[in-house]
């Protein structure tokens, strides 16, 4: 039997859940942090389109929490992250040990903007805009450290994933933020039935 056809949907919406509960435990830990954005947390296709950086809606906590999916491919137990190269035919046609799937986590804030005579956002202002950044950043990595391990169907070893680079985004538009990679083995698969010979 293949992979279900939701376990991609159904990671991706896990690793939304894990972030935004961290960032909003991370709120509660740090003065002024906004916490998980309230009405622009998705899972979205392709790349994040950049509209949500402020506070869109009537929502106390402004900001846009998204999370994509890059990439699936073929791994082994052995060799993951790393794609495997096995040729398959109609001799050869089962699904490969672990699919790989590279996610995209994305968190944007308001970046300090010049005012409306052109002077440059004050130091405090900038100052206060990295400070949220920084704090997003370890959140983010530490809600993909501690929640995804456990977020496994079954096992006890928990789910299986590789951190990729975090990098910082903008400021672009108004907004600035932090974009993780992590790449997430899907449980092994049974064999797929018998087709046609």
């Amino acid at each position: 039997m293949a992979l279900s056809p939701l376990a991609i949907d159904e990671l991706a919406e896990t690793v939304l859940a894990c972030v935004c509960a961290a960032l909003d435990e991370v709120a509660t830990e740090v003065e002024g942090h906004p916490g998980c954005p309230d009405c622009r947390r998705c899972v979205v296709p392709g790349l994040p389109a950049w509209d949500g950086c402020e506070d869109p809606c009537t929502g106390s906590t402004g900001g846009q929490l998204s999370v994509n999916v890059t990439r699936v491919f073929p791994s082994t137990m052995q060799s993951f992250p790393s794609q495997d190269q096995t040729v398959r035919d109609a001799r050869n046609c089962q699904p490969p040990p672990v699919t790989a799937v590279e996610l995209v986590i994305t968190v944007l804030r308001c970046a300090p903007v010049p005012n409306e005579e052109g002077c440059p956002p004050s130091c405090e202002e900038l100052r206060e805009a990295a400070r949220i950044l920084h704090v997003d950043a370890l959140a983010v990595y530490n809600a993909l450290l501690c929640c995804l391990p456990h977020t496994a169907p079954q096992g006890r070893r928990g789910r299986r994933f590789v951190l990729g680079q975090q990098r910082t985004v903008g400021p672009q538009g108004g907004c600035v933020g932090i974009e993780q990679t992590v790449t997430v083995a899907l449980p092994p698969c049974s064999p797929c039935a018998e087709g046609p010979v």
